[in-house]
C-alpha cells in the first residue's frame, strides 16, 4: 500500500516533452482562475456552446461534438457500450489498442482482434480481408490513430473508407494523442466516433474529453436497449440541444482554459497547426536516424510522438534523469515492460515548435556524449 507523500507545491518547473500532458500557455492556466459560477447559469451556456462550436470549426466537421469532464478513456468505453450489441473487431498494434480490446471484453462484448507486432501499422487491406471473409457481422471496428506506445500513426482515413463499405458497421477511432496536432478529415472518411483528451495536442490542462459523433452513430444508440449513462451520445447531445450545457456537473475551470486555448488554435488554423507538428516530427525523425533509429514501421511514423529505438545502448532511465536534473526537461522512456529500455519517446505536440524540440535533442546529445 502506498504511503502518503505530502504535496508541498515547492517543485522546480519542468518543460514537458512527454506524450502528454504537454506544455500549457500561461494565460490559458490563468483562465482557470475566474470566479466560480453555477453550471446551470446562462453563463455556463455561453461557455459550453462557445467551446463546442469552436471545436466544430477547428476540426472542420459537421458532426456532433461532446465535451465531458473525464479522460479520453471515458469515450473509449462509452462508444463500445453505445454502438456494440455483441461483436466488435479491434485492431491492435500496441498498448493502447490492446487496451481497447480489454475494455470491450470487460463490457461483455465478443471481441475479435486483428493483431500486429508492436511497431507495425494496421493495414486497410487486412481490415477489408477480415470483413470480407469473416462470418461475423461486426457492429464496430476500432483503431487507434496514434499508438503512442510505439510511435505508430495508423492510416485511419483509408481504414475508414474500407469500413464505410459496410453500412451496418461503425468505425471508432481513438485519437487521444493526435487530434489537434495531426489533421484528419473526419467527415470525408466516415469516421463515426473519434475522441481525444485535451492534455495532449490540444495543449490544455487535463480534465476534459472530446468526442465527435456522426448522426449515424447517434441514431444507432437510439435503437439500442442499453447505452452508457455518463457518456451516452443521446443523453449528451439531446441535453445540449435543449439547454446548451452538459447533463452532469462539468469541470468549469478547465472549460474556461479550453475556451482560451481554442481561440489560439482557431487563430493558428488547423492546417498551419498540422504543418507545425509535421515540421517537428520530420526534424525529430532525422535526428533519431542520425544517432539511433526510429522504432515504428517506415512510412507510419507518428506526427506527435517519436518512439526512438535505443540502438546506442544508452541507459535510458539514467539519461532521462540527467536531462531532467541538468536542463529541467522531461521526456519519456519506452512504454511498458516490452519497450522500457529498448526505446524512448519524445512528445512533439501542443505548443512546442521546431526550436523547442532542437533544444531538447541538444540536451540529450550533451548528456549522452553523442
Amino acid at each position: 500500500m502506498s504511503e502518503r507523500r505530502e504535496y508541498t507545491g515547492d517543485y522546480p518547473e519542468k518543460t514537458l516533452y512527454v506524450p502528454g500532458p504537454t506544455e500549457v500557455r500561461e494565460d490559458v492556466i490563468e483562465a482557470m482562475c475566474e470566479p466560480m459560477f453555477g453550471h446551470r447559469m446562462d453563463r455556463m451556456t455561453d461557455l459550453y456552446t462557445t467551446i463546442v462550436e469552436d471545436t466544430k470549426e477547428f476540426l472542420d466537421t459537421d458532426n456532433n461534438v461532446i465535451i465531458l469532464t473525464g479522460s479520453g478513456t471515458e469515450f473509449m468505453e462509452s462508444s463500445l457500450l453505445n454502438l456494440v450489441d455483441e461483436d466488435v473487431l479491434v485492431t491492435t498494434c500496441g498498448s493502447f489498442s490492446e487496451r481497447q480490446a480489454n475494455v470491450a471484453e470487460r463490457l461483455g462484448k465478443n471481441v475479435d482482434t486483428l493483431e500486429y507486432e508492436w511497431g507495425r501499422a494496421v493495414k486497410p487491406g487486412d481490415v477489408r480481408e477480415r470483413l470480407e471473409e469473416s462470418d461475423t457481422d461486426y457492429d464496430a471496428v476500432t483503431c487507434v490513430m496514434n499508438e503512442s506506445s510505439t510511435g505508430v500513426r495508423n492510416p485511419i482515413e483509408e481504414i475508414g473508407d474500407v469500413v464505410a463499405e459496410y453500412p451496418d458497421t461503425y468505425f471508432v477511432v481513438d485519437a487521444v494523442s493526435a487530434l489537434g496536432g495531426d489533421y484528419v478529415n473526419i467527415d470525408e472518411h466516415d469516421i463515426d466516433v473519434i475522441f481525444t483528451s485535451v492534455q495532449k495536442a490540444f495543449a490544455m490542462p487535463p480534465g476534459l474529453a472530446v468526442c465527435v459523433v456522426s448522426d449515424e452513430a447517434y441514431e444507432r444508440e437510439l435503437g439500442k436497449d442499453s447505452a452508457s449513462w455518463y457518456g451516452g451520445f443521446q443523453r449528451s447531445l439531446d441535453y445540449y440541444d435543449r439547454k446548451g450545457q452538459t447533463h452532469s456537473t462539468p469541470a468549469i475551470s478547465v472549460m474556461l482554459a479550453y475556451r482560451k486555448q481554442m481561440k489560439y488554435m482557431l487563430e493558428e488554423g488547423h492546417a498551419a497547426r498540422d504543418q507545425r507538428h509535421l515540421e517537428m516530427a520530420e526534424y525529430t525523425r532525422e535526428w533519431a536516424r542520425e544517432h539511433f533509429a526510429m522504432f515504428p514501421e517506415a512510412g507510419y511514423e507518428s506526427q506527435t510522438v517519436a518512439c526512438i529505438e535505443n540502438t546506442q545502448g544508452i541507459d535510458v532511465a539514467e539519461t532521462i534523469a540527467a536531462v531532467d536534473e541538468q536542463y529541467d526537461f522531461v521526456f519519456s522512456n519506452g512504454y511498458g515492460s516490452q519497450l522500457g529500455e529498448k526505446t524512448f519517446r519524445i512528445g512533439h505536440m501542443g505548443e512546442h515548435d521546431l526550436e523547442s524540440i532542437k533544444t531538447l535533442t541538444s540536451a540529450i546529445e550533451n548528456v549522452t556524449g553523442l
